[in-house]
């Protein structure tokens, strides 16, 4: 049980999480993002209305893109979702090493199911509560550089309160019981990040944009969030697990080996 181990364990559940994660947001969330772009194409064809009351036949409001939709919902899609996914099966599984033994009497299966459970949590989940995703054509480009640094902001606090409370409910089980610990470690989470929410200002630039497919667009953003950590967290805990099943083996052979 190296750290060897556990990252190549990472890098395959990561690929393995980054291909499902692109099935899901193909499937499920390209057709919100094609009903936004959609949206924001007949908003900026409407502006000349809005200006003088005439618009050019064939006019253009801006050079085609270099990477055309296709490509992006496809190939750029896949690459991107599984790139994410391999990093973060390497990024997860080195926690998993470093955690195991550290987190009270745990099993390395169960210290490296609790990782991705608490990093879902803490990385995805939470942070995306407080600042959702937003389609195209909701939300001003002059604001998009602070709605990034409140996202991230957020997410360092999420992260920082997740690893304290960890740390916080394993020292504490040293003396008490498991249940305690755990509940003790749920709600200095908890109390950290709401607090962190109320201080934090929120971000409100919908606009008029239907409800109904913003819904869509954050419902399936989720999905894929879900899937890639889902299918991370279960497949790197299967690969630990069988590597721990082989080790344990190995080492009761031995045992065997050197009492005869």
């Amino acid at each position: 049980m190296t750290a060897r181990t556990y990252l190549i364990s990472g890098l395959v559940a990561g690929l393995l999480a980054g291909i499902a994660a692109f099935v899901v947001a193909f499937t499920i969330g390209e057709p919100p993002i094609d009903d936004a772009i959609a949206l924001e194409g007949a908003a900026a064809a409407a502006e000349p209305h809005a200006h003088d009351g005439t618009e050019e036949a064939g006019h253009s409001h801006g050079e085609e893109a270099a990477v055309s939709r296709g490509q992006q919902a496809g190939p750029g899609l896949a690459t991107a979702t599984v790139a994410i996914g391999v990093a973060l099966g390497g990024l997860v599984a080195l926690a998993a090493a470093a955690a195991m033994g550290r987190v009270g009497r745990l099993s390395p299966p169960a210290t490296t199911a609790l990782v991705a459970g608490v990093g879902f949590v803490a990385v995805a989940l939470v942070p995306f509560l407080k600042y959702p995703a937003v389609p195209p054509a909701v939300g001003s480009g002059d604001t998009i550089g602070a709605r990034t640094a409140l996202y991230f902001g957020f997410l360092l606090v999420s992260v920082v309160a997740a690893g304290v409370a960890v740390a916080m409910a394993s020292r504490f089980a040293r003396s008490s019981t498991p249940y305690a610990a755990t509940a003790l470690g749920v709600v200095l989470y908890v109390a950290v990040v709401a607090v962190a929410a109320a201080l934090m200002p929120g971000v409100d630039e919908l606009g008029t944009f239907p409800a109904g497919l913003l819904w869509q667009f954050r419902l399936s953003s989720l999905l894929t969030l879900t899937t890639l950590w889902g299918v991370l967290g279960f497949a790197l805990t299967g690969f630990v697990g069988r590597a721990w099943a082989t080790h344990r083996a190995d080492v009761a052979r031995r045992e065997l080996a050197a009492s005869l």
